[in-house]
């Protein structure tokens, strides 16, 4: 059976709450670099991979491809525009334990692998975050790209169960989806997920210092994984509002694919005076071909 002919039907199952949300939404030192190994794939899965020469290559997976085709929609709306984002969701609460952490992220991770590649952090990446995540310890976290909930699910399962994310969608539908796969997991009280952006002219700020308890020195984690072109300005806007406070930790993904360079240069500028940034080599989800990498940055305070 090919890989497009596994791709589920797309259904649309939008509760009342769902709809809640959209209405309430507005418009320690740096240990050396993760060296992981990619997460090895069970032999159920070996049929819905294709590898070449042992790499799980992506390029012949139809999924990949139409989301290749569709690079200039999802750069502008994040999504791919195939359903493949609510058919997650359906597949996550028809196959995983309602209330079981662990279970919604293997349940996100064999869609992934088996029905259609999403653009989520993955396995490999997901546990550098992990790691970020136990060392910090936060209380209150900040995710700049919510997606479909599968970080912010990784977050919460490696935070202090007392701790709370707060994580900011641009795609209003992704937010729906998102808060569908938390709520199935049992974290909806954990995680609260806002439609905007940190550049819309400071409303979503607002909504975060006013609602979510945002203020100076005290954010401690932030995971940005939304769009690269404003990595930099995002964190600035950030340190502008004067959340973070020495030894608030900053991890970012896909800063070398897609890649953000101008974020990248900022931190290697300032190594060692207002930031300690770690570099993790590792591959671009959910394959073995492209390598990508994720920036782990202690903020030392002072100016930055």
């Amino acid at each position: 059976m090919t890989t497009s002919a596994r791709e589920e039907t797309a259904t649309n199952r939008t509760s009342a709450q769902h709809h809640e949300l959209l209405r309430s939404a507005p418009e320690a030192s740096l240990q050396s670099p993760v060296r992981l190994q990619p997460a090895r794939v069970p032999r159920h899965r070996a049929r819905a991979l294709l590898e070449i020469g042992g790499r799980r290559v992506p390029f012949m997976r139809w999924s990949f491809i139409r989301l290749l085709l569709s690079m200039r929609r999802l750069m502008r709306v994040w999504q791919v525009g195939d359903g493949r984002e609510e058919r997650l969701a359906d597949h996550v609460v028809q196959n995983a334990r309602e209330g079981d952490l662990d279970d919604v992220i293997r349940a996100i991770d064999e869609y992934c692998y088996e029905r259609s590649y999403m653009i989520n952090v993955g396995d490999e990446k997901g546990a550098i975050l992990d790691e970020a995540v136990r060392r910090a310890r936060p209380s209150q976290v900040l995710e700049l790209g919510t997606y479909c909930g599968y970080s912010a699910l990784r977050i919460c399962r490696a935070m202090p169960d007392d701790a709370r994310v707060v994580s900011i969608e641009f795609n209003a539908a992704n937010a729906l989806i998102a808060h569908r796969i938390l709520e199935h997991a049992g974290i909806i009280d954990r995680v609260a997920v806002l439609v905007g952006t940190l550049g819309d002219g400071g409303r979503t700020i607002a909504t975060l210092e006013a609602e979510h308890g945002l203020a100076a020195g005290s954010l401690d984690f932030v995971f940005i994984d939304h769009d690269k072109n404003v990595y930099l300005s995002d964190l600035e806007l950030i340190l502008g509002q004067g959340w973070l406070h020495p030894g608030s930790v900053v991890i970012a993904d896909n800063v070398k694919f897609p890649g953000a360079p101008e974020y990248r240069a900022y931190l290697k500028e300032r190594q060692d005076q207002s930031w300690r940034t770690v570099e993790h080599e590792a591959h671009l989800e959910y394959q073995t071909l492209i390598k990508d990498l994720m920036l782990e940055s202690d903020y030392l305070g002072g100016p930055a």
